[in-house]
C-alpha cells in the first residue's frame, strides 16, 4: 500500500459502564476524554482540535471546551447519527492535514437509560424532518419498524431468512461472553433468538441492539506527534463517507449510504474488501449488519445471509470476524449511537487489545462502518479502513 497516513490514533478509551443513573453528561465527556489522553500519554493541554455530539450542553463544544479546559484551535460539532464518531476521525485527519490543529479530541457521552430518553421511545411520534417537507415522506413509527421493513424488503427481494439474521445476534453473543462489561454475557442459539418476542414483524427483541449508557473517546494525531509517543499507533488509510436520500419517497430500502462511502475509503486506502481482516459493523439491528457485509463488498448483493449463517461472523473460524466486543447487540450502544465503540474496537484488534478468545491472530488491516439514523431517511454512512502502525 503506498497510501501516506495523514493522521494516527494514538488513544482510545471505552467507559466501562452501561448503566450510570447520577452521571451528568459534561462528567461522562471528561472521563472518556481524560482516559483516551491518558491510553495516548498525553494531557489537556496538548489538544488543539475538539470534536463532540450535538447533544452536548448548554452551547455544545463550547461549553465543553470550558469545562474541559481545552484551549483548541478548531472544533467541530454535528450530528450525523451512529456515523457521527467514524465521520469525525476522517474530520479530524482533514484539519490536521491542514494545518488547523495537531492532537485532535472525539468524545461521545449518553445517558438514554438513566435519562429515560431512548431514541425508540422518543420517536414513536415522527418528528419534523427536511425530507418530510420536501419530499412529503417519512417513514415508520420509530427505527424498529423502519428496519423491520427493511428486513422484510430484503427477505422478498433475496430468499434472507430469519434464521440467517439470528445467525448475526449469534456471533455477537458468543464474542460478548468474553467481555466483562458487556450488558448481556450469555451465548444464545438461532433458536433463542426466534423465540424472543416479535417487536415489529420480522424482528425478534434479539435482532435489536441495546440501550446504554456510557460513551468512549479518541485521540487523532499529526504523524509527527505519534512518533514522539510511546504508544502503537494505528494509521487511518482510507476514509469515505456518502448521504443517502429518500428519492422522492420511492425508497430502495436494499441498500445503504455505506456502499458509496466504502468505495470512496477503499480507493484512499488503495485495498479490496477481500484485505480487510477485522471488521467493525454498526449493528442497530442484525438486518443493519447483514446489508452492510453486501455493500461494503464482502459478499454479493442479496448473499448476506449465506455469509452470515453458521457462524460467518466468528473471531475464529468465521469467514470474516465482526464485532468481537459483542457490539451494539450484546455489549452496549451509549447514547444511541454506536459508531465510538466501533473504531475502538478496531483499534483494539490492531493493537493486538482485546479479548485473548476474540482477537484476531495478526490483525493488521481493519475496517469500520457506521451508519447513521434511518435507511428510509436522513441516513448518512461514513467508513474507515485503519492500519496498524509499522
Amino acid at each position: 500500500m503506498s497510501h501516506q497516513p495523514g493522521a494516527v490514533i494514538v488513544g482510545a478509551y471505552e467507559h466501562p459502564g452501561r448503566d450510570l443513573p447520577g452521571h451528568t453528561i459534561p462528567r461522562l465527556q471528561r472521563e472518556v476524554a481524560h482516559g483516551a489522553l491518558a491510553d495516548a500519554g498525553l494531557e489537556i493541554a496538548d489538544v488543539d482540535g475538539f470534536f463532540c455530539d450535538a447533544n452536548s450542553p448548554g452551547m455544545g463544544p463550547v461549553d465543553m471546551l470550558e469545562y474541559l479546559g481545552l484551549r483548541c484551535t478548531y472544533t467541530e460539532s454535528g450530528d450525523m447519527g451512529g456515523a457521527t464518531y467514524v465521520a469525525y476521525v476522517g474530520h479530524a485527519a482533514a484539519a490536521i492535514a491542514a494545518g488547523k490543529c495537531r492532537v485532535a479530541l472525539i468524545v461521545l457521552a449518553g445517558l438514554p437509560r438513566a435519562e429515560g430518553t431512548s431514541i425508540a421511545g422518543r420517536e414513536l411520534v415522527p418528528g419534523p424532518s427536511a425530507a418530510f417537507e420536501v419530499n412529503g415522506y417519512w417513514g415508520g413509527h420509530g427505527p424498529v419498524a423502519d428496519y423491520a421493513l427493511t428486513a422484510r424488503r430484503h427477505m422478498h427481494e433475496f430468499g434472507t431468512t430469519s434464521e440467517h439474521l439470528a445467525w448475526v445476534k449469534v456471533a455477537s453473543s458468543e464474542h460478548a461472553q468474553h467481555n466483562p462489561d458487556a450488558m448481556l454475557r450469555t451465548p444464545v442459539t438461532v433458536d433463542d433468538v426466534l423465540a424472543s418476542p416479535l417487536v415489529a414483524d420480522p424482528l425478534h427483541r434479539l435482532d435489536c441492539c441495546i440501550v446504554s449508557d456510557g460513551g468512549g473517546a479518541l485521540v487523532v494525531v499529526h504523524p509527527d506527534v505519534a512518533r514522539g509517543l510511546e504508544r502503537t499507533g494505528v494509521m487511518l488509510r482510507g476514509h469515505g463517507e456518502a448521504h443517502k436520500d429518500p428519492n422522492f419517497g420511492d425508497v430502495d430500502l436494499t441498500y445503504t449510504a455505506g456502499r458509496r462511502a466504502g468505495e470512496l475509503a477503499y480507493a484512499e486506502a488503495g485495498v479490496r474488501p477481500s484485505d480487510i481482516q477485522y471488521a467493525s459493523i454498526y449493528d442497530s439491528f442484525t438486518i443493519t449488519v447483514l446489508i452492510a457485509l453486501e455493500d461494503l463488498g464482502f459478499c454479493a448483493k442479496g448473499r448476506g445471509g449465506p455469509f452470515v449463517q453458521d457462524g460467518g461472523l466468528r473471531s475464529r473460524g468465521g469467514r470474516l470476524p465482526v464485532n468481537t466486543d459483542g457490539g451494539g447487540l450484546s455489549s452496549n450502544h451509549p447514547g444511541n449511537r454506536g459508531g465510538m465503540t466501533k473504531v475502538i474496537e478496531a483499534v483494539r484488534q490492531l493493537r493486538g487489545e482485546t479479548q485473548l478468545e476474540v482477537q484476531v491472530p495478526g490483525c493488521e488491516l481493519a475496517l469500520v462502518f457506521g451508519s447513521g439514523v434511518r435507511l428510509s431517511s436522513r441516513h448518512y454512512s461514513s467508513v474507515l479502513v485503519l492500519e496498524r502502525a509499522a
